[in-house]
């Protein structure tokens, strides 16, 4: 039997999905799944169930699974570089867009593929050249994404009035896979125009995903390559109400196409309370080791972080919107960490930091959540191999929730789910609400 590719498998799956979306609506269509209290609509709609996202689910106790699987499963059955080693991004895309464990063979023509679409034009440089050297990366990389859109399969074929829209999602796929083709090129791209005087390092099409990035950021060690591939698959997606997913989402539903999301998703990514928490744990953290040096006592370490506490700062990498456990994705960057670095001081002051901590948020009383998240670790791990300038963290970020975005895109399209429009309303009609219904 012949190795089937990722967009014939596609082919295969959507009109099932298509079929059974349709059924959904049909039958089920005026069931409520959940009571909007006033809480949600002043709280940034926590809680409420509102999206259909099919690349992810998160549950507040056990974190996210990937089309039902959880990241150690991921890490158990998707193919590797080597032998016992990272799961390939590549097998998690298929896996996200399919919902199917690929093989190996499959997972290596998808890098192949991918490597085949990764060349980037030379104005989307030039617009990266025209920002000054000390605009913030995300801006740099965001801008990139904006002028990649010149190219868009999507666009074009939507103003040729070509594609009826059951098959929009066909043009989206080649758009998608385009831009996570393109993204870790231009990511790196701007780290070498900014902290390495601009010599930029070409892409390596023996190389797969993961390791490529690495590669051409400038980091050529096994480990590095190892981590970058553990690192874009744990961060790719995270269900669809976080800000940068429902970000592309929303500008998605308006049949804008995935470079224009994508774009959205990333200009969401870069606020503190989002992405940008992974570049202030390790400036936090650096903080702790410059204030009280590296052989802190876990005593000290309490001072000082009731001493972030009572400035009215939070503890970065601690708490999440929806997790009430330790995030596992957290779990896995530790694993790792105790496999290649365990005598690395940073790592030990957040394992640390790991027993110190929740107990403090928990007696404050105000935290849903003691516990890590994602951010709490990557920085430094990315900073042991040497990529240090935790400015930048973030453009990882974002190179990583291509995956997940892009793979949702091409779903919006397939199910031919709706613009998204949810009713807002003033303080006036929620007082007149209470008042009518005392």
């Amino acid at each position: 039997m012949a190795m089937q590719d990722l967009k014939s498998q596609l082919q295969e799956i959507i009109p099932e999905q298509q079929d059974r979306l349709k059924k959904l609506k049909s039958q089920h269509g005026t069931v409520p799944v959940g009571n909007i209290t006033v809480d949600m609509v002043l709280g940034g709609m926590r809680g409420m169930t509102g999206l259909l996202w099919e690349t992810s689910l998160l549950d507040a106790e056990e974190g996210i699974r990937f089309r039902g699987m959880s990241i150690p499963e991921c890490q158990k059955v998707l193919p590797a570089a080597q032998p016992g080693g990272e799961p390939l991004p590549e097998g998690l895309l298929w896996l996200l867009l399919t919902g199917k464990v690929p093989n190996k063979e499959q997972v290596d023509a998808l890098s192949k593929e991918l490597a085949s679409r990764a060349a980037v034009p030379d104005y989307v440089y030039k617009a990266i050249n025209a920002l000054p050297l000390t605009a913030h990366p995300m801006t740099q990389f965001a801008s990139g994404v904006m002028a990649l859109q010149v190219e868009s399969e999507f666009q074009k074929a939507y103003e040729e009035g070509v594609v009826h829209k059951s098959k929009f999602w066909e043009p989206t796929f080649e758009d998608a896979l385009n831009l996570i083709a393109r993204v870790p090129v231009v990511a790196s791209y701007v780290y070498r125009r900014m902290f390495k005087d601009g010599s930029i390092i070409p892409l390596d099409d023996s190389l797969d995903y993961g390791a490529n990035f690495s590669h051409m950021l400038g980091f050529d060690s096994p480990q590095m390559k190892e981590l970058m591939r553990l690192y874009v698959t744990i961060h790719s997606d995270h269900e669809g109400g976080n800000v940068s997913a429902h970000a592309g989402h929303l500008v998605g539903s308006a049949l804008s196409d995935p470079y224009l999301a994508f774009a959205a998703a990333l200009n969401g990514l870069a606020g503190p309370l989002h992405g940008l928490a992974n570049q202030e744990v390790l400036l936090w953290i650096k903080s702790v080791v410059e204030e009280c040096g590296e052989n802190i006592s876990k005593d000290q370490l309490k001072d000082y972080v009731w001493k972030t506490l009572n400035s009215g700062k939070v503890v970065p990498g601690y708490g999440h919107g929806v997790l009430r456990k330790t995030d596992p994705r957290y779990v896995c960057q530790r694993e790792f960490a105790l496999k290649h670095l365990p005598d690395d001081p940073l790592f030990q002051l957040v394992s640390k930091l790991y027993e110190v901590v929740p107990p403090i948020l928990t007696e404050l009383g105000k935290v849903k959540n003691p516990w890590p998240n994602v951010d709490a670790h990557s920085g430094v791990l990315l900073n042991y191999y040497g990529l240090t300038e935790a400015r930048y963290y973030t453009v990882l970020f974002g190179v990583s929730r291509s995956l997940g975005i892009c793979s949702q895109l091409i779903w919006d399209r397939a199910l031919g789910l709706p613009l998204e429009r949810p009713k807002s309303v003033n303080m006036d009609w929620l007082d007149k609400f209470m008042s009518l219904s005392r």
